[in-house]
């Protein structure tokens, strides 16, 4: 309904939607239905007690500071703590290169300030993270989608992309959010060649990279870019911004995320992000430094490895159990979810009504295209937040569902 208010609104509000997974997970609501939607960690894995006693601690020895305003760069041994974790993976950067955000959803929203005008394409996965596509949607993106196999991007496809001029490329390369695919070394190498050859510059998000439960790690597209264009100088800064956030390592609940770039990136964000906050709470980054320092958050991880690699496990499993042959599903490695192609013929949508009376629930796939027709087959599955029982519960419920879908359509055999 039109009110005064809706006619002042920016011309770029026009643009913006409400998430339709978010609106669609109001359904689950009911305690009775299993969901395999949201892509929640397990809160169990919350370090609650830790959490307890640096907020105790922070109190009692660094509350003035902590309960300032603080640099809009954030914390700085957050971010030096942050500076010296990536050297693992080779990425070599220094507290200045490190900006903390509010959550990884803020990096996309800053990055989006910085790099896009109304009408510029940008290169994205299909399917890719519906949060990136609603950040960039605001300020008028259009999308140059390229699809990924069970190796990431297809880059054979990425040459005839590039002719419609994008003016980046946003990849996730490790577990991809929706698909849980992670890009192979050669296609990485691809990617890096091509951005170098066209000018063209990737936002590597990074959100599971440490979550890793099978297969070997694969060197991050900043460490390629660096490596191909600088060669011995570790800290040049290519082509390359990466991100990535404490959500899935610590709690999504504090909000905070980082961006990695060179000084004069960093420099213009900084700019842009005391527009929007000033700065990421002082409070939180401190206490999260607290909680991370030490070598607790390395024994964490594993931990959260360790369940994780079980549920995933449990998943795979049960769909094999549960579901017809007519119906295909990616092995992810890593993070939180796999991705799963239904038969032609068959709708995600009208599946997930059909699974919620089966009280259980999925993410339709059609969000995460820019074009939303061309993810009308697939669904999202999480694995992180159920436990086992649940999970195998959940995937014999959806199998019902699908099967009695394909039987519907007589897009498979009464017998099945």
């Amino acid at each position: 309904m039109s009110t005064p208010w809706s006619r002042r609104f920016a011309h770029r509000t026009r643009t913006i939607k409400s998430s339709t997974i978010r609106e669609l997970l109001k359904l689950t609501q009911n305690p009775e239905i299993i969901s395999l939607a949201g892509g929640l960690p397990a809160p169990e894995l919350f370090p609650v007690q830790q959490f307890k006693d640096a907020c105790r601690q922070v109190l009692e020895t660094k509350a003035t500071a902590a309960l300032q305003y603080g640099a809009t760069e954030g914390y700085l041994p957050l971010r030096e703590m942050i500076a010296n974790n990536l050297q693992r993976y080779g990425i070599e950067a220094c507290a200045d290169n490190v900006l903390i955000t509010t959550g990884s959803q803020q990096a996309l929203d800053l990055v989006a300030k910085l790099l896009i005008n109304e009408g510029d394409c940008v290169l994205v996965e299909a399917p890719t993270y519906l949060g990136a596509l609603q950040a960039f949607n605001v300020f008028g993106a259009e999308y140059i989608s390229v699809p990924i196999d069970h190796d990431g991007i297809c880059t054979d496809l990425m040459p005839e992309a590039f002719q419609g001029g994008p003016k980046f490329m946003y990849l996730l390369p490790n577990f991809q959010n929706p698909g849980g695919v992670t890009m192979s070394l050669e296609r990485r190498r691809q990617v890096v060649r091509f951005s170098n050859q066209h000018g063209i510059p990737i936002i590597e998000d990074d959100p599971y990279g440490q979550l890793r439960y099978s297969g070997e790690h694969v060197t991050p597209l900043f460490v390629l870019d660096r490596d191909n264009v600088n060669g011995d100088d570790h800290y040049h800064f290519g082509n390359v911004i990466y991100m990535s956030t404490f959500s899935k390592l610590l709690a999504p609940g504090l909000r905070l995320g980082w961006i990695v770039a060179p000084p004069d990136v960093i420099s213009k964000l900084v700019q842009i992000k005391q527009g929007a906050d000033l700065h990421t709470s002082t409070f939180t980054q401190v206490v999260a430094y607290e909680v991370a320092k030490d070598g607790f958050l390395d024994e964490h991880v594993k931990r959260i490895r360790a369940v994780y690699r079980e549920r995933r496990d449990v998943m795979l499993d049960s769909l094999e159990r549960f579901f017809p042959p007519e119906a295909t599903w990616t092995h992810p490695d890593g993070g939180l979810f796999l991705w799963v192609t239904l038969p032609e013929g068959m709708d995600a949508l009208e599946l997930f009504h059909t699974a919620l009376e089966n009280k259980v629930a999925f993410v339709p796939g059609a969000s995460f295209f820019p074009d939303e027709t061309e993810g009308a087959r697939f669904l999202r599955l999480n694995f992180s937040n159920s436990s086992p029982e649940r999970i195998t519960e959940g995937i014999r419920r959806l199998g019902v569902a699908v099967k009695a879908q394909l039987r519907t359509h007589h897009l498979v055999s009464t017998g099945v």
